[in-house]
């Protein structure tokens, strides 16, 4: 005896163009067939942003339970559990109702720029607080959540260009960065040496793996001398250049650094970054100092409405690569995950830059935003124990635990088609993306269901309950 379990949510929850009145009835409308299965529906998955709100409080609590480093522990990485390593890209300081809503999805980093001209506007006088970083640390720390802090760009009282290219603007650099760390030593800070250096918009007039290996060697010590065990992060190279990368291997730069940062961005789906991944471990175990380990973390990475290829990215769509990142991402061993972007920079529809956040500017939630709270909560606390064989390179399932209760993660890259989970006959909650639930149970054979694009969640009960 086999099960057919024919599981919509994830196609059925979301449309683009649709009002959201016509959203809401559509998330209501899901369609299940399941054949020699008892089974029991339980909530409809999607609903209107307004809808969202209303419960996010249960959604917290959950996600929040989630094992994980308490702030201020400094001497390692996110332990590797759903949500532990989840991050946004954000563009603001101080505090701000956006905030609120970042918790709330089950983000547990933010990753944003600690701007050297925006802190010392006179020769080495650093003001944290005006510059609205005091209140953006502490709001951070009262949510639980931890802080990638990009020590960046240039200051015009040392460097003509947008990048640091002089000895006096190494040293006021590193002495900015210093400060920073003094100020908020302490408090599990990651402390991430640039943005992008590797590509002319960030490091003008050229990119340079002299200049910014030299910036690296001059600045990490003195982050490390003002808090002590913090984490020193560098590379931040915008996709993932070999080359440039080995280069900066070859003058040094693991030498310096305890974590080494790239941004994965393609206009391919995040699968596809598994051999990337594999070939820049080769190079830095070709380069690191004798028994060093150098983990590698995902600083930024995001999918725009407007894909790299100009292609168009439905919200779906967008929701579906999200989690499906950092699935991928944790792995494939990597402990933090960065998307990009928290909330969309703008209102235009064919900009790319302004159509990469999760929520809307006004800060209504899109699918992305529903996608990465149904995951957070859903499978809190759980680590991914490894890669289940369905078969076909393109069919993805993982198996996760959490104590002893245990989780199938599973979606492909194809289209949508039964798959056999190794699952001996027990009762299981089929989760989807946005969080609709189906409660199963079977008495003979393994546990046939269909896969789709849309990652889906099988909470399988323990024996023992």
């Amino acid at each position: 005896m086999w099960v057919d379990c024919i599981f919509l949510l994830s196609a059925s929850m979301f449309r683009e163009g649709q009002s959201r009145n016509e959203r809401d009835k559509m998330g209501r409308k899901t369609e299940d067939r399941i054949q020699g299965t008892e089974y029991r529906r339980q909530n409809a998955g999607y609903r209107s942003p307004s809808c969202v709100l209303l419960v996010f409080a249960a959604v917290v609590l959950q996600v929040l339970t989630a094992v994980g480093p308490v702030l201020g522990d400094i001497a390692s990485l996110p332990h590797p559990a759903i949500p532990n390593g989840f991050g946004v890209n954000i563009h603001f300081t101080r505090q701000s109702r956006d905030l609120d809503m970042i918790a709330e999805g089950g983000f547990k980093f933010i990753r944003m720029d600690l701007s050297w001209s925006g802190v010392e506007k006179s020769k080495g006088v650093y003001d944290f607080d005006k510059s609205g970083y005091d209140a953006l640390t502490k709001g951070c720390a009262e949510r639980g959540i931890h802080i990638v802090y990009i020590l960046d760009y240039s200051n015009k009282l040392y460097e003509e260009d947008r990048s640091v290219r002089t000895e006096d603007g190494r040293k006021a650099f590193a002495a900015f960065a210093e400060a920073a760390a003094k100020r908020y030593g302490g408090q599990g800070i990651l402390w991430e040496i640039w943005n992008e250096p590797n590509i002319k918009q960030f490091w003008t007039p050229q990119p340079s793996v002299e200049d910014y290996c030299k910036l690296v060697e001059e600045t990490a010590p003195r982050i490390r001398a003002a808090d002590p065990g913090s984490q020193v992060v560098a590379g931040a190279t915008s996709q993932i250049p070999m080359s440039w990368l080995e280069d900066c291997f070859k003058a040094g730069l693991l030498k310096w650094i305890d974590v080494l940062s790239v941004h994965p961005y393609r206009s391919k789906a995040p699968e596809t970054v598994v051999a990337d991944y594999a070939k820049l471990r080769e190079l830095i175990k070709q380069y690191a100092p004798a028994g060093k380990e150098v983990p590698v973390i995902s600083g930024e990475w995001g999918y725009s409405n407007i894909n790299w290829d100009k292609s168009r990215l439905t919200e779906q769509q967008q929701a579906e690569y999200l989690a499906r990142m950092f699935l991928i991402n944790l792995h494939q061993g990597v402990p933090v995950s960065i998307w990009y972007d928290w909330k969309n920079d703008g209102a235009d529809p064919n900009e790319r830059e302004h159509n990469f956040g999760t929520v809307s500017r006004d800060l209504n939630p899109k699918a992305a935003y529903l996608a990465v709270r149904v995951l957070s909560s859903t499978l809190a606390g759980y680590s991914i124990d490894r890669r289940l064989d369905l078969g076909s390179e393109e069919d993805f399932a993982f198996r996760l635990t959490n104590g002893q209760n245990e989780a199938i993660a599973f979606w492909t890259l194809g289209q949508k088609h039964t798959v056999t989970l190794p699952v001996e006959p027990t009762e299981v909650t089929l989760v989807g993306t946005y969080g609709g639930k189906v409660v199963m149970s079977w008495k003979t054979g393994n546990l046939k269901l269909r896969a789709e694009q849309s990652p889906q969640y099988l909470l399988i009960r323990p024996k023992n309950k």
